[in-house]
């Protein structure tokens, strides 16, 4: 089934997913500050860097196959944010090991999750069908969702078992791992549909 990129509910779903990543993006850079978690600040950027994707997908989906792969590579690099803006606030952690407040990491976490698990179900439908635009909305959501259960697993972790900074770190540098591969498989799918609309 062909998938047009006029499709009103497309529409509606990739706005209202841009709404929901936005707003939780407040929610969790605020937290993440407050007690000092890399995994945290990292998720936080990439809600923000989910909801840019999604606008911008809302704007390109009128346009011309051509354009929407140029944009769908253009995104590619935008997924690769998260993992730098990790790398920063992990450094920073090296030099002060000092851990997160494992209740608050373990409630934003799980708020993030239900976030990302409804954005990817709307999503999901759309995946397959509305070219590298749409996929790349749906990897986001899904490494989000992925990200989240590690988050929820750090704060417990550090609650319970080691309370120690680097379980939150060793999370916050995976996070940063699923967002590469995440702009590996965009850039993939918008190659291909440049190769396709070029054909």
């Amino acid at each position: 089934m062909t998938l047009s990129h006029t499709d009103p509910g497309l529409r509606r779903v990739v706005r209202l997913v841009g709404f929901l990543n936005l707003g939780y993006f407040g929610v969790e850079f605020a937290v993440a500050l407050a007690i000092g978690s890399v995994s945290l600040f990292a998720d936080s950027i990439d809600f923000l860097e989910d909801a840019s994707v999604n606008f911008l997908i809302l704007a390109a989906l009128s346009w011309s196959a051509s354009h929407r792969a140029r944009v769908g590579m253009a995104l590619a690099g935008i997924l690769l944010v998260p993992g730098l803006a990790t790398l920063w606030m992990a450094w920073d952690k090296f030099n002060v090991p000092v851990p997160p407040a494992p209740v608050p990491l373990s409630l934003a976490g799980t708020g993030a999750l239900v976030v990302n698990l409804s954005c990817a179900f709307m999503l999901a439908r759309y995946r397959a069908r509305g070219g590298s635009l749409t996929r790349a909305a749906f990897l986001s959501s899904r490494n989000d969702a992925l990200a989240n259960v590690a988050i929820v697993s750090a704060g417990l972790f550090t609650a319970f078992v080691w309370p120690s900074a680097w379980p939150d770190l060793i999370v916050g540098l995976g996070i940063a791992v699923l967002n590469v591969d995440a702009a590996r498989e965009v850039w993939t799918a918008a190659r291909e549909e440049h190769a396709s609309a070029g054909a």
